[in-house]
């Protein structure tokens, strides 16, 4: 009978020192996931000629944000309807600048839509006149 009580407090005591463990350290936080952000996007130029003609649009890019936030490609998918404010869009996007998405707090390269419109300015500016008169001449 004592063998069993010396027993019995044996488990007791294995099962209350399991109780003064200190607990298990937290994981640590997975960082949320983070989209590309926009830092730097100056607008394209806007041929003067085809904006005194009321000529606009909107050239859709199917771009490609590299982990350091640069844009590393740069492709066209939906023209504006102009070859000359296409070109001038996509020079403009391969110069801007981002923020680059990440995933488990790494950067990581991310594909994205981008659109660029060119709205001819209304009122029309004063130099529409010149242009336009050159326009006519021929030049």
């Amino acid at each position: 009978m004592k063998l069993q009580y010396i027993v019995l407090s044996s488990l007791a005591l294995a099962a209350l020192a399991g109780c003064n463990k200190t607990p298990a350290e937290p994981a640590a936080p997975v960082a949320a996931p983070t989209e590309v952000a926009a830092v730097k996007t100056p607008p394209p130029e806007y041929p003067i000629e085809l904006a005194c003609q009321g000529i606009g649009g909107t050239s859709t890019f199917k771009v490609t944000i590299a982990a350091d936030g640069q844009p590393s490609q740069v492709q066209l998918a939906s023209g504006s309807g102009n070859a000359q404010l296409d070109e001038q869009a996509q020079k403009a996007v391969q110069a801007w600048q981002f923020k680059a998405a990440t995933r488990a707090g790494q950067t990581v390269p991310t594909t994205i839509q981008v659109p660029v419109s060119f709205n001819p300015p209304q009122p029309k500016p004063d130099q529409c006149f010149a242009v336009e008169e050159r326009l006519r001449r021929g030049g």
